[in-house]
């Protein structure tokens, strides 16, 4: 089984613990509580490889006193509301932040468009998001913690983003047949 580190970073109130807590928990947490910070764990399966997933769910705030996290984890979730275009603006920032930490730009990163289940307030188009996505090297995943629409999806595909960092990518699962090695 192979320890994994991601932390999840994003603006005040766009559902990252909400996403964290309903992969970990499998529940919806409808309250909103400020996290200053928050650390879970779970073992899962990605492709028929088991992985302990460690995840940092952070505050909004960039600062040194995260700097430490963001050196050691493998691989970073930045999420936004698709209903809030300053948490859209932010995730740059946040992964400006990281690259200059990490001294490059090339990245496990996972771009997360959550509350796809507010379709009416959105602000922040698909297509925006994919873009910007796409500018950083990025993957790019709509969800609903709400709606559990992607969310084990974010997981197993910031999973599958560090095992090929790492060159170890995870064969993609397949309908039937075998993989031949």
């Amino acid at each position: 089984m192979e320890d994994t580190r991601v932390i999840v970073m994003g603006h005040d109130g766009v559902g990252k613990s909400a996403l964290t807590v309903h992969f970990v928990n499998g529940i919806f947490v409808e309250k909103y509580d400020p996290t200053i910070e928050d650390s879970y764990r779970k073992n899962f399966k990605v492709d028929g490889k088991y992985f302990m997933l460690e995840v940092l769910d952070t505050s909004e705030s960039i600062g040194t006193c995260k700097d430490p996290y963001i050196e050691k984890s493998d691989g970073y979730i930045l999420v936004y509301s698709i209903t809030d275009q300053s948490s859209f603006n932010y995730i740059s920032e946040l992964r400006d932040h990281i690259a200059q930490i990490k001294k490059t730009d090339m990245l496990p990163l996972l771009f997360v468009a959550n509350k796809s289940d507010l379709e009416e307030k959105r602000v922040v188009t698909t297509l925006i998001g994919e873009s910007i996505a796409q500018e950083y090297h990025a993957a790019y995943i709509e969800t609903s913690a709400k709606t559990s629409k992607n969310v084990n999806e974010v997981f197993v595909t910031i999973t599958r983003l560090i095992a090929a960092a790492h060159g170890k990518p995870l064969p993609k699962p397949s309908r039937g047949g075998c993989i031949l090695t």
